[in-house]
């Protein structure tokens, strides 16, 4: 988890379209979103916005490990580093993924 959160940011992540999808909805934690294809819009708060826009890469080939990629930038409106953080850190540790 970072300590903050610029504007705009692209990630990416090691998840299928069909992953990223499914843990969308938890993750946002809000109700007021909407998804267009590759892309959501989420409604935080009264005046801030997220737009959201995703699109699948090449996998990451690890020996004979294949990881799938999906590259996601994000774009926050109308809102400060302090609601950018909140909103970020449970949306960050919804998306951790691991083993042990």
């Amino acid at each position: 988890m970072q300590s903050d959160y610029a504007e705009a940011f692209e990630r990416d992540m090691g998840c299928t379209e069909t992953d990223w999808l499914r843990w969308l909805p938890d993750a946002i934690g809000h109700p007021s979103w909407q998804r267009e294809d590759a892309s959501a819009t989420v409604r935080i708060g009264e005046s801030g916005t997220l737009a959201i826009q995703w699109r699948s890469a090449e996998p990451r080939v690890i020996a004979s490990a294949r990881i799938p990629r999906l590259l996601v930038s994000f774009q926050f409106t109308g809102m400060d580093d302090q609601q950018r953080r909140a909103f970020m850190k449970r949306f960050d540790l919804y998306m951790q993924r691991g083993g042990g």
